[in-house]
């Protein structure tokens, strides 16, 4: 038996796709990669540094519609014979995986945090808050992996691509437009995240967050009030009704901690809160609390990491 991984490779290939390629491989068996879209062969092929025998593309799908990828995913696993498919889990996994799983009678595992335990798999569950044990029942399996459970494992060679017919059939979905997220560093893929909410008084203040975020090397993101009042980008807004992240490092500024905004974020490695309110309920949750002025505290700790690098 092999172990089929499905990869959404319209924008490259991302660091999820090399996570799931890795977890796919802990598995212990072959592990074939499939894809849709026009992504070259020299892209593809750096799948198999991370584990992948094989990648898979189907080019006539072009888009992300979600009936076109559960066939050609279906179609490939019927091809390869595989047993177990594994995904990101992305806005794609949360549209196909369920369809597959009806089509192939198998057992859907979502948010899947670590490598399974023969049959049992750990999984988060109510919001990050607490962990769950599930366990399948059924002859075939589907497990989408949270994004940044593990790290990316290199250690094989480039593998072969191959042009796969997957019976994907007409699309459903037009697409009239995209519009991409601004910024090198995409929120869910993202180890550190520097973060801010109403407490920096106004958009005209974001360029100490940025500052910070650039001078580490992270993403910035926000909370919802901010993003809803146009201060910030809808994209960049993480918590239970916005984007679940989980980097090895979150820091926070200027957001008092609502238990919404915890449920997106709590799975972090290590929290940094910034408030001057010693009450503010996200204290409870931190690793670390600086009880101060954002305008004060965040220029000194980039100024800090500006000659931290220079000396190092």
């Amino acid at each position: 038996m092999s172990t089929l991984v499905y990869i959404n490779s319209t924008n490259g290939i991302s660091k999820s796709a090399l996570e799931v390629v890795t977890y796919a491989k802990k598995l212990g068996r072959d592990v074939i990669a499939v894809t849709t879209g026009s992504a070259d062969d020299s892209t593809l092929s750096v799948l198999g540094e991370y584990g992948a025998n094989k990648v898979l593309i189907d080019r006539s799908v072009t888009s992300d519609d979600a009936q076109q990828l559960t066939r050609v995913i279906a179609t490939a696993v019927e091809a390869t014979g595989s047993d177990t498919v594994i995904f990101s889990h992305d806005l794609v996994a949360k549209t196909v995986a369920p369809r597959l799983s009806v089509r192939l009678k198998a057992g859907l595992i979502s948010g899947a945090i670590d490598i399974p335990s023969g049959d049992t798999i750990k999984v988060n569950v109510f919001s990050g808050k607490a962990f769950g044990n599930v366990k399948v029942s059924s002859d075939k399996k589907i497990i989408s992996l949270l994004p940044n459970s593990l790290q990316p494992e290199t250690g094989g060679s480039a593998c072969s691509v191959e042009d796969f017919d997957g019976e994907a059939g007409k699309a459903t979905i037009k697409v009239l437009g995209t519009k991409k997220p601004d910024g090198d560093i995409p929120l869910p893929e993202a180890e550190l995240v520097v973060s801010a909410g109403r407490g920096l008084k106004g958009p005209e203040n974001w360029g100490i967050v940025e500052d910070l975020a650039k001078s580490l090397g992270a993403a910035t993101a926000c909370s919802r009030p901010v993003a809803d009042i146009g201060w910030r980008p809808h994209h960049e807004h993480v918590g239970q009704t916005g984007v679940a992240i989980r980097p090895n490092l979150y820091i926070a500024a200027g957001i008092s901690g609502a238990i919404q905004h915890l449920a997106g974020v709590n799975g972090s490695k290590v929290i940094v809160v910034i408030n001057t309110d010693p009450e503010a309920p996200f204290f409870k949750a931190a690793d670390y609390g600086i009880i101060g002025d954002a305008f004060e505290v965040l220029p000194s700790l980039t100024e800090a990491v500006k000659k931290f690098k220079a000396s190092n």
